[in-house]
């Protein structure tokens, strides 16, 4: 794959947002170089706070900030920004309420050779479950940008989820239309309908456009955002195609597949789970890893043409 990470797209983008907004703040955990907070530390020293290898801290102290009446983006790696700090996202932030914005890098097997430890697999199950809580996740560096500027704009908790990975776009970045709570038809078709969201959504089109010549039509929707869910769009697609798979760098429990099965369950289709199936991820090349797990195009096209045999 080639393309810019989305995690790039976070870091200049709030950049851009911290021109034209002073009550903005950025927090990080000891990794501004790796989640791209660094942009911002450099353009605004004195609005941005390194809380040092201390997550729990740091979500306090967003909380903090937020009372305040500022806009606190607090980052760091996926692991840790969902994961180790779930309590404290849940009591500090979801609990209240309160207008945080979490963005959540290196997430998924593509951390690559960082290996289990590091390839969060469960964090959008995991924010999922805070009441009150907007989870989402950009397709495309393009997307990302748009993702960012629209989190600032909504009032309550957010959680983004971006990639160390860079992928090609799917997006024209003179043509983007985002908005939370909306999905995207990226490509028509009647035979079934393929739901994914972030790095997983370029493959999901190319194998889709590979399946046209085995005389598949397929239906391909990006949905980057996870919760809310564009529920009017996903009960139109079951009905018009009749069979869904669901595709995510993500466990297929709990995560957008969980999300589009519950949007359908009053008037269920078929909806076939792809993602990652209860293990653990493992160290090696990210492009190898998503190849290994079915996730790049080649590996979509199989598994859709498993099950609409």
């Amino acid at each position: 794959m080639s393309g810019v990470a989305t995690r790039e797209a976070y870091g200049k983008a709030l950049v851009e947002l911290g021109k034209l907004h002073e009550d903005m703040v950025v927090l990080d955990a000891d990794l501004a170089n790796a989640t791209k907070t660094q942009y911002f530390k450099d353009a605004f020293p004195d609005r941005f706070i390194d809380c040092g290898i201390a997550e729990a801290d740091m979500t306090g102290i967003a909380a903090g900030l937020a009372t305040c009446g500022k806009v606190p983006f607090m980052s760091s790696f996926a692991m840790f920004a969902a994961g180790r700090n779930f309590e404290q996202v849940r009591n500090s932030i979801g609990y209240p309420h309160l207008n945080v914005k979490i963005g959540a890098t290196h997430a998924g097997i593509s951390v690559g050779e960082d290996g289990a430890t590091h390839q969060c697999l469960e964090d959008l199950a995991l924010m999922r479950e805070i009441p009150g809580m907007t989870v989402m996740c950009p397709a495309d560096d393009i997307e990302a940008k748009a993702m960012v500027f629209a989190a600032y704009e909504h009032e309550g908790p957010v959680f983004m989820r971006f990639s160390r990975f860079g992928v090609e776009p799917v997006h024209d970045e003179n043509n983007i239309n985002f908005q939370i709570g909306k999905g995207e038809v990226l490509r028509n078709g009647t035979d079934l309908t393929i739901i994914a969201t972030g790095l997983p959504v370029r493959a999901a089109l190319d194998a889709a456009n590979a399946l046209a010549a085995d005389g598949l039509d397929i239906r391909v929707i990006n949905m980057p955002t996870i919760k809310p869910i564009d529920a009017d769009l996903v009960k139109k697609a079951a009905a018009e195609t009749k069979r869904i798979v669901t595709v995510e760098e993500h466990w297929i429990a709990g995560g957008l597949g969980s999300a589009v099965l519950e949007t359908i369950a009053e008037n269920p289709v078929p909806v076939y789970r792809h993602g990652i199936n209860d293990v653990f991820g493992e160290s090696g090349p990210a492009a190898e890893l998503l190849a290994k797990y079915g996730l790049d195009a080649e590996g979509i096209v199989k598994f859709v043409k498993e099950h609409v045999k």
